[in-house]
């Protein structure tokens, strides 16, 4: 599983890393977990707001900041 978090490293995206992180760690899958700030490759997702969580391709949350509980959500099989 890739899970990527996109957003500049602004505190908000600091927490969803924090937030992803700790939904991974609880639920114990698999994953590999990236930080994406090159504006670019955010616009490639067609995400214009930040922070956004990306899981296997898939835009799941765009600017706001997901609950561990919504992420453990988006990652269990």
């Amino acid at each position: 599983m890739e899970i990527k978090i996109l957003g500049p490293g602004c505190p908000k995206c600091q927490q969803t890393l924090r937030h992803v992180e700790q939904a991974v760690a609880e639920t114990g899958v698999s994953a590999k977990v990236e930080k994406i700030t090159d504006t670019l490759k955010i616009a490639e997702y067609g995400v214009f707001g930040t922070p956004a969580v990306v899981v296997d391709g898939e835009v799941k949350s765009v600017g706001k900041i997901p609950t561990p509980q919504e992420i453990k959500g988006w990652i269990k099989a």
